[in-house]
Order: structure tokens, then C-alpha cells, then sequence
């Protein structure tokens, strides 16, 4: 399992966002001792609010608080908007040349064979198999299964409960919902969405939206 050095991990941790997939990042981060710095938010009202007992510090490119990452903080993007997260991403590429952190609760179970780039969530009872990869800025839900020899892009996110079987081949920014299960050797193409429940027992192109069992194409 290939995450961030140990010098890195003993940073504390910026987050971007302040509400849903922000407060799971939080629980993940104290989950593995690391400290959070605060967070940030375009929305003013969260402005010196508190997440528990984390402080709302300001926007997301107030230079006071960014001046801090990549030198004395990690940042992690926290957020479940695809647009969004681009976004935050690249402005942290440009502005700092640093990617955001991991973020991967204590209570999940990574094989040390599988590789994980960077800016990934992965939440608690989600087991990644041996010998399988994603890229970056993944989002992987509460008690998730990916099993062996499974390929995944960036910008993907998978529901809780979701099951993505041997040698299955997941392309960039596909959505697949909640106790969906994939079956072995299916690609799922760039932008296709797969339906809550969904069984997938073939190939979905590049965009499409399937859902159901078997699943089949929404129009």
C-alpha cells in the first residue's frame, strides 16, 4: 500500500470544506492521530463556526491559512462534488505544487499490495484487495469491497456497501451508488453512472447511466 511518508502524515491537515464528506474527514483524521489545522469554506456564515471543536478558518483561498500548506500542512479535499473537487485540486497544483493527502480511516483494510495515489477518501469497513489500484481523488464509502486485479481512474466514487469484483476495469469520474455489485471482468467507461442496487453483469460505455438487475441503460 503506497500512502503518504510518515513526515508528512505527522503534519496536521487543512481541510477543504466544511460539511458531509468534511465531518467524515474529520472522524477519519482523529481516527489516526493526526491533528486538523481547521478548515475552509467559501460559505461566510461557516466562518468561525465549529466542527467539533474545529474551527471554520475562512475561504478556501484566504492566503493567510493556504501559505500554510505544503510547509507546515497537508491540505485534503473533502468534498463529493466532482466540479468541486477539480477545482480545489488544481488550485492547490498551482498556487502550493502540492496534491492533497489521503485520507483512509483506521478501520479500513488495505492490502499492502494494493497502490493508492493521492487526495483519496476512504471511509471505515472498506476492504481493497490485493494486487488492485486506483489514481487520485477517489471517493470510497463506508464498508465498500474491491477484490482483486481491479484498475480504477480518478475522480471516482463508489457507495457504501458496494461490491467491484476481480479484474474489473473502473475509468475516470464514474459514479457507481450505494450496494451496487459489479461483476468480474466488466469495464465501466469515463462518466457512466451506475443506479443504487444496481447489478452489473456487463460492459457500460463511456457516460451512460444503467441502473436495475441485470442493469440496463436509463434513457
Amino acid at each position: 500500500m503506497r500512502l503518504q511518508n510518515k513526515k508528512d502524515m505527522e503534519k496536521p491537515v487543512i481541510i477543504f470544506g466544511s460539511t458531509g464528506l468534511a465531518k467524515a474527514a474529520l472522524e477519519i483524521f482523529n481516527s489516526n492521530n493526526i491533528v486538523v489545522y481547521g478548515f475552509l469554506d467559501d460559505d461566510e456564515k461557516t466562518h468561525n463556526t465549529e466542527i467539533n471543536a474545529v474551527t471554520v478558518l475562512g475561504a478556501t483561498d484566504d492566503h493567510g491559512f493556504t501559505k500554510l500548506i505544503g510547509q507546515k500542512c497537508e491540505a485534503f479535499v473533502a468534498t463529493d462534488d466532482n466540479s468541486l473537487r477539480k477545482e480545489y485540486v488544481e488550485y492547490l497544483k498551482e498556487t502550493r505544487k502540492v496534491m492533497p493527502m489521503n485520507a483512509v480511516h483506521n478501520a479500513a483494510t488495505i492490502s499492502e499490495s494494493f497502490i493508492i495515489g493521492h487526495g483519496n477518501f476512504v471511509n471505515a469497513g472498506a476492504i481493497l484487495s490485493n494486487d488492485s489500484k486506483m489514481g487520485n481523488h477517489n471517493v470510497i464509502n463506508s464498508k465498500a469491497i474491491i477484490e482483486q486485479e481491479v484498475e480504477m481512474g480518478d475522480f471516482v466514487q463508489i457507495g457504501t456497501g458496494s461490491i467491484i469484483n476481480t479484474k474489473v476495469k473502473i475509468e475516470n469520474e464514474v459514479f457507481i451508488g450505494s450496494g451496487v455489485t459489479v461483476v468480474a471482468g466488466v469495464t465501466i467507461g469515463k462518466g457512466a453512472r451506475i443506479g443504487a442496487g444496481s447489478v452489473v453483469v456487463g460492459d457500460v460505455k463511456k457516460g451512460q447511466t444503467v441502473f436495475g438487475n441485470p442493469a440496463v441503460e436509463v434513457k
